[in-house]
């Protein structure tokens, strides 16, 4: 179906652009038929380890934190990925929808989502923060803090490419963002067609500006509805430990053994000191 609209109205796309055994990890990634995302903290420059719990899928963040989402198109031919975090469009800011504005990614191409898109040049970056801080909440829609989501789309009559050899998904290169025109810079598109007391829950907050430039390109999606839907819940460590979905820490091993009577004096009253 054509999901062209009039110019007035189009939004701009940016590019480059079985519940689960309790406690058990996961590798670092959702990944799906089409997109694979990762969650990475952004100043350890570490990927974020993922666990299962009644079949959802959560990370845990820690406040004050940088993040970003990392997507690959792991597919043979272009994809739009729309991005929601706390439940608002991570370009235009509106109440998320799978029908708005998203980064078109080509094949193989990796892109990190690292904030709010504020303009063609700039994002603030996202960083975890109190719930009552997050970017949501300060614009009236706390509801739905507290999960990443990707909704990617094929595109109508797309040109499939050959699968080139791909190395080992570990790696997964950083893929800073870069001027348009380059041959690996997004294309910016527009879319024509929860064991202890838990504490405050974590939301993304509104960080400091930082560069990061897209270009424009076209996208008819092939379909209204999402090829797939991929979803990432977060909460701070303390409340993933208080919901049992992730292991308390464990008390560090002591080499000497505990004693019942530390106090114990096998020998005869001392003579007091002169």
């Amino acid at each position: 179906m054509n999901t062209n609209t009039p110019l007035l109205s189009r939004r701009m796309a940016l590019g480059a652009a079985a519940a689960a055994a309790l406690l058990s990890t996961v590798p670092a990634m959702a990944m799906g038929r089409l997109t694979d995302v990762r969650v990475v903290d952004r100043d350890r420059d570490t990927v974020m380890p993922m666990y299962q719990y009644r079949g959802e899928l959560w990370i845990a963040g820690e406040p004050g934190a940088r993040y970003g989402i990392e997507l690959r198109n792991d597919s043979r031919e272009r994809l739009l990925n729309v991005v929601s975090v706390d439940g608002v469009n991570v370009i235009t800011g509106e109440t998320a929808s799978p029908d708005q504005a998203g980064y078109v990614l080509d094949p193989y191409q990796r892109y990190d989502v690292n904030g709010w898109r504020k303009s063609r040049k700039e994002i603030a970056a996202f960083e975890f923060t109190s719930l009552p801080r997050s970017y949501a909440a300060r614009t009236g829609r706390p509801d739905d803090v507290g999960v990443i989501g990707v909704a990617v789309f094929r595109e109508r009559q797309a040109s499939v490419l050959p699968r080139p050899p791909l190395p080992p998904f570990p790696p997964f290169d950083r893929s800073s963002p870069s001027s348009p025109g380059t041959k690996s810079a997004p294309q910016m598109q527009e879319k024509s067609a929860r064991g202890g007391e838990p504490g405050t829950p974590l939301g993304t907050g509104h960080g400091d500006r930082e560069r990061d430039r897209v270009g424009e390109t076209d996208f008819e999606r092939r379909s209204d509805r999402p090829d797939e839907i991929i979803r990432i819940r977060y909460d701070s460590r303390e409340n993933l430990i208080a919901m049992g979905i992730i292991p308390p820490d464990r008390p560090r091993w002591r080499d000497r053994r505990p004693s019942a009577f530390p106090g114990a004096n096998r020998g005869y009253v001392p003579d007091p000191d002169r």
